[in-house]
């Protein structure tokens, strides 16, 4: 009975999961995070966010560890051979760490590359036999989805633009070049506002007052929702949901934000 059971239970969850990724939906996946959500899943300092619901599946960030992230998928019934790209946002090991696992496991796929990483990044793509796109612009990724192209001086960085029915939704890795400064570019290039914006918001080292000046800044841009987790801080976080109130959504490992009838 308790078999049967479970298999009930197993079965009603696959069909839910099939029915959030539908055609009109778009659903992003917290895969790698510092942050805890979802107690089954493992927690390393990173990110890493699968996209789906876009004509192309895209793995935004890779985390630090490759067979923390591989386990993590494995858990949240991910295969990575139904990963079509993927989306590497900074230099830093915290977000690319995991590339050379996931490229052992799915070498079929377009990955995207600030123009500005190193020779040895883009062998290791290109030796795997996966596909090499080098970003330095504004460029498109798939249907849908753009990169804002590189954004800074010191530590050059791309974040991705979905653009849905309800606005834009914008990842980020760690937004070294200012999660405002990030907005401000995202509906520059898409030409709408803001939905949601997930990831990192590099907010970590402020102050109280610092970060509300930033929630200020994010709010008169006219963001919708936010979702920040990675390196934004705990005081940032609940700063954020001080502010955001319902339209805060708590982030980590493990997290599912279903957007539907998105397009």
């Amino acid at each position: 009975m308790n078999r049967f059971k479970g298999i009930v239970i197993f079965s009603i969850f696959t069909i839910f999961l099939a029915a959030s990724v539908s055609a009109n939906n778009l659903v992003l996946t917290i895969v790698y995070d510092n942050n805890p959500y979802q107690k089954e899943l493992e927690t390393r300092w990173g990110f890493s966010c699968l996209v789906e619901g876009l004509e192309r599946t895209i793995l935004f960030d890779v985390g630090g560890e490759g067979s923390l992230m591989l386990r993590n998928m494995e858990r949240l019934k991910i295969d990575p051979q139904e990963v079509d790209i993927v989306m590497l946002s900074h230099i830093h090991y915290d977000h690319i760490g995991g590339l050379s696992c996931f490229l052992e496991r799915n070498s079929n796929v377009r990955v995207f590359i600030p123009k500005s990483f190193p020779p040895s990044i883009k062998n290791e793509v290109q030796n795997a036999g996966a596909e090499l796109t080098e970003v330095d612009n504004p460029t498109e990724i798939c249907k849908s989805a753009y990169s804002t192209g590189e954004l800074g001086s010191w530590i050059k960085e791309q974040s991705l633009i979905i653009k849905t029915s309800k606005g834009l939704v914008i990842i980020t890795g760690c937004a070294h070049p200012g999660i405002v400064n990030i907005v401000k570019r995202a509906k520059e290039i898409a030409g709408a506002d803001v939905y949601l914006i997930v990831g990192g918001f590099h907010l970590c080292w402020m102050n109280s007052r610092q970060v509300r000046e930033i929630i200020k800044g994010v709010q008169k841009e006219g963001v919708e929702k936010v979702a920040p987790c990675h390196c934004s801080g705990d005081l940032a976080r609940q700063l954020f949901r001080k502010a955001y109130g319902k339209d805060f959504i708590l982030t980590g490992a493990g997290k599912r934000i279903i957007i539907t009838d998105a397009f």
